[in-house]
């Protein structure tokens, strides 16, 4: 293994780096850097992960390669983000710190104009830019590339993602072409290859593990349940995982503010990330996230592209994205720098193919697990406060001067009662949670039999659908698929509807028109109490304890043709048509007459 001076890495930059924690050149650094300070090796197309030591390998080359005479920008590093921009800035003035006359400044929307361009007519050597706001600086002639040398691309196929290729094009024609480029990818898409043809002279291709693989220290993980139970198993997996610090993946808005919500609510350190927050509230979210403030982060991919936070546990994948290379971004997040870490995908028996489809393409096999049982969660979380009381610093000083008081009052207690009531104290949340937990349904694999004769027929399914599970009740209300109702909004509004203690959801059946789901019997009467009258989109809902002998399709289409209740999605469709030019003969009545 060579050092970062066998490599040709100036001293200063080597005593930077040193100073960082830098012992040794790591893979994409000991290929790229020697490359890049050769002033007549071509272009280089290199395909590495996140977390690889990337913006090490083109930082240090494209600092030792700037003139500090000339205060004019040198180099060019383009990003798909602001939080990228803004780590890449950092990384490099951290690299530059005994390089004190070259100046790294970071452009970028969301942030005050008028102090980029101040700091630019100071001159700067490096400029760190996302796409939309350099151009912007172009446009108004503040910005001028006629001296740039070096051009990186990093996190290029992102930027294909958000459709930057017309902003590159437009950028890389104010640029010379006696110029050395440099694109970075996690993924070799087919418009990687073609921005090479038509940009880069004589590239060099540097491959860091295969293409489109996973993350060298990622373990791929999955665990299949029932669709109703992925937030269920959620909560368990990260119940059993005390030291959590994860991001959780969803593929819509919705879904990703529906799960930090009720994570929130269930006592987790959470929020969201998604297209809806404004800049000052997605910096805020971010914060606190790298702070550790909060441990779990939901996010949607859009939202996420170029978050650099390290030390990530997990990425959660709370169902797969449908495209593979958005999967190989997702695991990349976690086992970065040499470190390990789990991709985990919460999937249902219908994503089996896609989980399958993936493990092809990133050359890796996803193991099987089952959700944690109450049982191991518990003992999980107890024996880690146990190595926390043993590792807690005891400030002696401190502490002396009020344990004698603290002493006299428990003293009656015994070793092992004091034991117990730290433990209580500790965990009154989780056991009272865990004490009437329901039975998460795991997934059989193996072949469906066929149906012996005393198997149950087929026409008895909607009976099971009203029978309730042993220690529950079966609840009906008169809102289900058609209306946009699903087991997130039904947890929300229990949440939000109904007085006293939190109440456990067990079996939840979404029909088209309606919904039937399980409480603990207890519950049930203050559950229905508490639905009834509540609103769901305009729609006024209706709750009762679940007849086994009732008809509840047909019950259903009874309660929406109610003058206060109208819906016409409750309707059956057949009579949808009808419904609108009814409405539309209302609503012309007595306006205009139609001709004949």
């Amino acid at each position: 293994m060579k050092t970062f001076e066998e490599l040709g890495v100036a001293e200063p930059l080597r005593r930077a780096i040193e100073e960082l924690g830098f012992e040794a050149p790591m893979p994409v650094q000991e290929k790229v850097i020697p490359h890049l300070l050769d002033s007549k090796a071509g272009d280089v197309v290199a395909l590495a992960q996140t977390g690889t030591g990337k913006t090490a390998a083109f930082g240090l080359p494209v600092l030792q390669r700037i003139d500090p005479d000339i205060n004019k920008p040198q180099a060019l590093i383009l990003s798909p983000t602001r939080e990228l921009c803004l780590q890449i800035g950092s990384d490099l003035a951290d690299f530059s710190k005994y390089e004190t006359a070259v100046k790294v400044l970071p452009v970028y929307g969301g942030s005050s104009i008028e102090s980029q361009i101040r700091s630019l007519r100071q001159g700067v050597q490096i400029i760190v830019a996302t796409p939309g706001r350099l151009i912007d600086l172009i446009n108004r002639g503040v910005v001028n590339l006629d001296n740039v040398r070096t051009v990186v691309l990093d996190e290029a196929d992102e930027m294909l993602n958000m459709g930057f290729l017309d902003s590159i094009d437009e950028i890389l024609s104010h640029i010379p072409d006696e110029r050395k480029m440099l694109m970075f990818s996690a993924t070799m898409p087919d418009e990687i290859a073609k921005i090479a043809k038509k940009y880069m002279q004589q590239p060099v291709e540097f491959v860091i593990g295969q293409k489109n693989e996973g993350a060298q220290n990622v373990k791929h993980v999955y665990y299949m349940v029932n669709a109703r139970d992925k937030y269920l198993a959620l909560k368990r997996i990260a119940d059993d995982t005390p030291n959590i610090y994860a991001i959780i993946f969803c593929r819509t808005r919705r879904d990703t503010q529906e799960i930090a919500d009720h994570l929130i609510q269930d006592g987790y350190n959470a929020d969201a990330l998604h297209g809806d927050l404004s800049q000052q509230q997605r910096d805020i979210v971010m914060k606190k996230f790298r702070d550790r403030v909060i441990t779990m982060l939901v996010a949607t991919d859009v939202a996420a592209r170029g978050l650099d936070v390290d030390d990530l546990t997990h990425v959660i994948n709370y169902g797969l994205p449908d495209d593979t290379a958005v999967y190989t971004h997702r695991s990349g997040r976690t086992g970065r720098a040499g470190k390990t870490g789990i991709s985990v995908a919460i999937i249902h028996s219908r994503e089996k193919g896609k989980l399958r489809e993936i493990e092809k393409k990133i050359g890796k096999s996803f193991e099987r697990k089952e959700v944690p049982t109450p049982q191991h969660i518990i003992e999980k979380q107890l024996y880690s406060l146990a190595d926390r009381l043993e590792r807690v610093k005891v400030d002696e000083e401190e502490i002396g001067k009020y344990l004698p008081g603290v002493a006299r009052k428990l003293e009656w207690l015994s070793a092992e009662d004091l034991l117990k009531r730290v433990v209580s104290l500790e965990f009154k949340r989780l056991l009272d949670y865990y004490r009437d937990a329901p039975t998460i349904d795991f997934i059989d694999e193996k072949p469906k039999r066929e149906r012996k004769d005393n198997d149950r027929p087929r026409n008895d399914k909607e009976k099971d659908r009203r029978t309730a599970d042993k220690g529950m009740a079966r609840v009906y209300v008169n809102a289900g698929k058609r209306d946009g109702f699903y087991a997130g909004n039904l947890i929300d509004m229990l949440n939000h509807t109904v007085e006293g203690k939190r109440v456990d959801v067990g079996r939840i059946d979404l029909m088209p028109g309606y919904t039937l789901f399980d409480v603990p019997q207890d519950d049930a009467r203050r559950v229905v109490s508490g639905l009834t009258g509540a609103e769901f989109l305009g729609k006024h809902i209706y709750s009762e304890i679940a007849d086994e002998k009732k008809d509840y399709a047909k019950a259903s289409n009874r309660k929406s043709k109610s003058k206060n209740n109208e819906n016409i999605f409750d309707e059956p469709a057949e009579t949808i048509a009808d419904y609108f030019r009814k409405k539309s003969r209302t609503n012309n009545s007595g306006k205009k007459k139609s001709r004949k």
